[in-house]
């Protein structure tokens, strides 16, 4: 069955409460994706405004997460049931358990890429700074506050046997969730150190393989923090030693032009650190070679 139209949808939003930042780059990604080989929904009105805490969860700014998510979830649902395939252009990493859900709404079942220079499995509790963009993995899995849930449906959203998480190296986010992942039964999890060696394209295909075994379909997540610091500056959590943007194509390529791919979200570009726009340029570049488009 050929794939859907591609059909974009921004969500401006930057979860630390703010105007600016991510939340500018839905707009700016969207112009140099250029018009040719898509369909435009549009762009989500929900923003994140607030610097506290709540203090029941730790969560910053919860009450606009909660909405968000709503209309998120809704937007997606529409566009997956009309056989359309969302591109997401993030804003942050906030949006995608609700992103999840509107795609398991309309189809059902779905598996989960998660290409992430995070794991993304806080709590609003372990998180240090409460932001959504820290806990969107936890949150699909079922590990949030109640009042998200029930704006999320039953959860775990993806069966977590059914999760391929990729490019993870924040070692320090790491120690912070400790005992985490251990015990999730995430089906797989390939940090940078394990991409080190062999054929990447080759990796990437397995993964699409496994998420998309039979008529199984998959969502693909896509935070550049999994790039390498000198190979994408234009985002805000800045780490060394992630992907050079030759080895993020060969990673996705497999999984974006796989006939199981159900939608995408690409996520933390922040052109308020690319006046040149040479960041972005490369950005649109690899999503229009990677998802086939003329």
């Amino acid at each position: 069955m050929p794939r859907g139209a591609l059909t974009l949808l921004g969500v401006p939003i930057d979860s630390v409460g703010t105007a600016g930042g991510t939340e500018l780059g839905p707009a700016v990604l969207r112009d140099l994706l250029g018009p040719a080989g898509f369909e435009d929904a549009g762009d989500t009105s929900q923003q994140i405004r607030g610097l506290k805490r709540d203090v029941a969860n730790g969560w910053l700014a919860f009450d606009d997460i909660v909405k968000l998510t709503t209309e998120v979830r809704t937007a997606v649902a529409d566009l997956t049931a009309a056989g359309k395939v969302p591109v997401l252009l993030g804003g942050c990493c906030t949006l995608l358990p609700g992103a999840l859900a509107g795609a398991r709404d309309s189809l059902g079942d779905i598996g989960l890429a998660y290409f992430d220079g995070h794991l993304d499995l806080f709590t609003g509790i372990t998180s240090p700074t409460g932001e959504g963009a820290d806990m969107p993995v936890a949150a699909a899995l079922g590990v949030a506050p109640q009042r998200l849930l029930e704006v999320l449906g039953e959860t775990p959203i993806v069966d977590p046997g059914r999760i391929a998480m990729v490019g993870a190296r924040d070692h320090e986010e790491l120690d912070l969730i400790a005992p985490l992942p251990r015990g999730l039964g995430i089906a797989r999890i390939e940090y940078r150190d394990d991409l080190r060696h062999g054929d990447l394209a080759k990796v990437g295909e397995s993964i699409a393989a496994e998420l998309s075994d039979g008529d199984a379909k998959f969502w693909l997540h896509l935070d550049i923090d999994i790039l390498d610091r000198e190979a994408f500056p234009a985002t805000d959590y800045l780490m060394p030693d992630g992907l050079s943007m030759a080895e993020l194509r060969a990673l996705i390529t497999p999984l974006a032009s796989s006939p199981g791919l159900i939608g995408v979200d690409v996520t933390c570009f922040n052109p308020d650190k690319d006046e040149d726009r040479s960041c972005g340029t490369a950005l649109a570049e690899l999503l229009r070679s990677a998802l086939a488009v003329s």
